[in-house]
């Protein structure tokens, strides 16, 4: 007797699988704990609707960033850049994945892409316009969430953009060893820029001297006074600023600036878990000194994504560039990762990897 083919309920039910995600519980005041969310496990089917131009792709490395800690507290009545993540949903950021079914044109099965996707397993992409498909065969993946994502482009948009360095130049960089600290270091390097950079352990600090390239650095937590630290650093003063923590380090940076000095505003770090910021006292040094500070958003600069990519690769494949990447394994692992940025855990990039290509 022969077998009667497969029939159309049982293909369906062969293509729903489990799909573990990450729920933020609530909203977050103060710093995030890893109690602040759950894993949970539903049901997924990996093909897209009958005319959906979705895609559906399986989650490899997703990112772990700062920011994502201001999409965590409650909306706010001065609408902001970021908004809120709602309590209750699986949480978003960007993340690079490999297509498992399509009903897109530009987009295949198999093909690897990068942009914004779910704290899970696998995602549906309702905008699949969004993603960028990833063709370079000789670099790992995960740097398209780094160094060729969006804290690649910040550090050179904000660098170049709005700071325009020149050689010779005094350059400081606060959460230097950070996804896009340790690449302006670095950039400013290639521009002939003196530079220094603050991080928050001794290890981290040999690590932009030694690996990174950076003139010096130094260990925040040492320093009883910043003001007297960066006096001893940059004895002639400081022409470039990024800014990637705000507060007390803010006003000591200003306090130092050269005239007509630049400061780009990349992100206040040091601020993101307060429910009322520190306020900044030194800010008439901007007209005295006649400084430009800027405040700028990544989203701004895409653009230059296409310039910037040519360039940054040539300096991967060079080894003009060293990219610093803190990987940890496992879905269960994001909350760890991201309460780890405010703990100074990370070095580098904090990305985790979701599952095996």
């Amino acid at each position: 007797m022969m077998e009667s083919p497969r029939g159309e309920g049982q293909e369906e039910e062969e293509a729903v699988v489990r799909n573990k995600q990450v729920i933020l519980k609530d909203y977050v005041s103060g710093f995030p704990k890893e109690t602040d969310f759950e894993i949970k496990t539903g049901d997924v089917r990996l093909k897209v609707e009958e005319g959906s131009s979705g895609v559906i792709v399986k989650n490899l490395y997703l990112s772990v960033d700062p920011y994502m800690r201001l999409r965590m507290r409650k909306p706010q009545p001065n609408p902001s850049y970021f908004s809120s993540f709602s309590p209750g949903s699986v949480m978003t950021g960007n993340g690079v994945a490999r297509v498992v079914d399509s009903g897109h044109p530009n987009h295949k099965k198999g093909d690897l892409v990068k942009g914004f996707t779910g704290w899970e397993e696998y995602s549906v992409i309702t905008t699949p316009e969004t993603l960028y498909k990833i063709q370079t065969t000789d670099i790992p993946p995960s740097f398209y969430l780094g160094i060729l994502g969006a804290p690649g482009l910040t550090a050179y948009a904000g660098l170049h953009g709005i700071c325009s360095p020149k050689e010779g130049e005094y350059v400081f960089i606060s959460a230097a060893s950070g996804a896009v600290g340790h690449l302006v270091g670095q950039l400013a390097k290639l521009k002939g820029c003196y530079v220094v950079g603050s991080a928050g352990s001794d290890e981290k600090v040999d690590l932009l001297k030694s690996k990174c390239g950076f003139d010096e650095a130094f260990n925040y937590n040492k320093e009883q006074d910043l003001d007297a630290a960066l006096k001893r650093y940059f004895p002639q003063g400081i022409d470039i600023y990024f800014e990637n923590v705000g507060g007390k380090m803010l006003d000591a940076v200003l306090l130092n600036m050269r005239l007509h000095g630049r400061i780009a505003v990349c992100g206040m770090v040091s601020q993101y878990n307060m429910d009322k910021p520190e306020g900044v006292k030194n800010l008439m040094l901007l007209v005295y000194k006649q400084l430009r500070m800027e405040g700028f958003m990544v989203s701004d600069y895409y653009d230059l994504y296409p310039k910037f990519l040519d360039e940054v690769i040539s300096y991967i494949r060079e080894g003009k560039i060293v990219y610093v990447e803190d990987t940890v394994e496992g879905l269960e692992s994001c909350p760890g990762a991201l309460v780890g940025l405010f703990k100074g855990r990370n070095v580098g990039k904090q990305v985790v990897r979701v599952g095996q290509d």
